[in-house]
């Protein structure tokens, strides 16, 4: 006969580790511009069917030149002259080890989708997207 015990455990340790790290990562994050350090905007992350999605819940400078709230002109489809906050920018990222990937990221700016990959260091979220094999990382801190 068997022991079943490691096997369990080992079961228990691989399926518990992606909510562990989920429920570090889901909540209020502030996005920083990587040139200036300036805040730009709150992005809530939260888990949606097993899936990692976030969307813009507030920004520094809600309103655009004209005295209206922004929208996403140069975005396309049904994200075309949304409203920016309250737009999902990162969608269905799935747990991959001690990151979240496989979905996508926009941005707001220009319009573009890009892949993504995100993950928790030191206390703060890095995100990065993809085009190919070029990426850009930017460093988004914990809201209180």
């Amino acid at each position: 006969m068997k022991p079943i015990f490691p096997v369990a455990t080992l079961t228990l340790l691989l399926t518990a580790t992606p909510a562990v790290a989920l429920d570090s990562i889901v909540g209020k994050w502030k996005t920083v511009d990587d040139k200036t350090g300036k805040m730009q905007s709150d992005v809530q992350l939260y888990e949606q069917g097993g899936r990692l999605f976030g969307k813009i819940t507030a920004l520094a400078e809600p309103l655009g030149p004209d005295g209206k709230p922004k929208i996403c002109i140069k975005c396309s489809g049904a994200d075309k002259d949304a409203p920016i906050i309250g737009l999902v920018i990162i969608k269905d990222l799935g747990a991959s080890g001690d990151r979240y990937k496989g979905g996508t990221i926009l941005d707001p700016e220009d319009g573009k989708v890009y892949k993504a990959e995100i993950w928790v260091e030191d206390d703060k979220l890095k995100v990065r997207g993809y085009i190919g094999p070029f990426y850009r990382t930017q460093t988004w801190l914990r809201a209180s």
